[in-house]
């Protein structure tokens, strides 16, 4: 998501383009949730969840609410923010681990993907601040996408893009999700890590040029 959200909200806005990138992390969760199944950790991915849950409506409000140049900011913050959340340390991190943390984690998680579509950073620092197992961090984090990404369709409703062009796009979505499957197998984890962060930074900014450039129109 983090590295889709730039583009998508380039192309289609950031009320579609965000409706847009919801769908399709449903759709790439459903398709990762069942090799994932055995390895979900229940216990903190229902109480990651939960808070998720009553957090989202918030978000889905406040996408509603700011005009579209606040939004792209508000989304370009965000980004930003998720890719400076995993690096928590000191007593953000320390506010993060445990029932407390899981709770506090999963409401900004919630909140967040709601409203920009960006949620999985929050979650990572959770886990990292936690000690979470990655294996089962990556496992469980797909049911906690698939009842975000659910709950955050229902709140903000189906694309008003043409069908066909968002069968397009999931389709693209799969493709993605078979291809990063076999490319795990070869590319060395800290490359493929290194880059996704570079593209989503670059999107990220590229949104941020948008919204200054919306203002001063």
């Amino acid at each position: 998501m983090l590295v889709l959200i730039g583009p998508i909200v380039l192309v289609y806005g950031p009320v579609e383009g965000v409706t847009l990138a919801v769908l399709l992390a449903v759709i790439a969760s459903a398709m990762a949730l069942p090799s994932a199944w055995r390895d979900i950790d229940w216990v903190r991915a229902l109480w990651l969840l939960g808070a998720g849950l009553v957090a989202a409506p918030f978000g889905a409000l406040l996408a509603r609410l700011l005009p579209e140049p606040a939004l792209l900011f508000a989304i370009a913050a965000m980004a930003i923010i998720a890719l400076l959340g995993p690096r928590a340390s000191g007593p953000a991190a320390a506010a993060l681990r445990g029932r407390r943390g899981a709770i506090a984690a999963g409401a900004i998680a919630g909140f967040m993907h709601s409203s920009s579509g960006l949620s999985g950073p929050a979650l990572a620092a959770y886990a990292i601040a936690d000690h979470w197992e990655q294996r089962r961090f990556a496992a469980s984090a797909q049911v906690i996408f698939l009842g975000y990404g659910a709950t955050s369709v229902l709140l903000r409703g189906l694309p008003d893009t043409p069908a066909w062009e968002v069968l397009v796009l999931g389709v693209c979505t799969a493709i993605g999700i078979i291809g990063g499957s076999v490319l795990t197998r070869v590319v060395p984890v800290p490359l493929a890590r290194a880059v996704m962060l570079w593209c989503a930074s670059i999107g990220a900014l590229v949104v941020l040029v948008r919204a200054v450039v919306a203002v001063a129109q």
